[in-house]
């Protein structure tokens, strides 16, 4: 029993020691801080969330630009004299309804204007959830159409 019983030499004064003791709590105390921060599984689970989220943030972006860059090029190909055809229609749809808005207003009871008008909100607020089922719906019906 004459040798330590670890690998490190003993200190050779009072004040090695200290150091040598200060160094081991060191040690220990990181040691100890990787072994918490191992078992806190919900520390963990919420920086995968995290991370996974920022992922998702990430693709979505290479996505919309993606889109936008497609709807470009789609829009280039257009001939001018269609985008012109659509755009008279366009005006006159918004030229028909404005029409059809001052008889609704005209005619329509109080509180069906006021549902009518919150359902209207609720759609302008809600555009983009409105036209993804939009286009579900016709893609079901043209993979229907398509079985026939």
């Amino acid at each position: 029993m004459s040798q330590p019983p670890h690998d490190e030499p003993t200190a050779a004064s009072p004040e090695e020691l200290r150091e040598q003791v200060e160094h081991t709590r060191e040690e220990l105390g990181q040691t100890v801080e990787a072994l918490a921060a191992k078992t806190d599984v919900k520390a963990r689970a919420q920086e995968k969330a995290a991370e996974a989220k920022q992922q998702a943030v990430a693709k979505a972006g290479e996505l919309k630009a993606k889109a936008a860059q497609t709807a470009a090029q789609v829009q280039e190909k257009i001939p001018e004299p269609v985008k012109d055809k659509a755009a008279q229609a366009a005006g006159q749809v918004r030229e028909k309804a404005a029409q059809a808005g001052h008889v609704w207003e005209e005619k329509a009871p109080a509180p069906v204007r006021i549902k009518t008008s919150q359902g209207a909100q609720l759609a302008r607020d809600n555009r983009n959830a409105l036209l993804a089922a939009a286009g579900v719906a016709v893609v079901v019906w043209l993979a229907v159409r398509r079985k026939r």
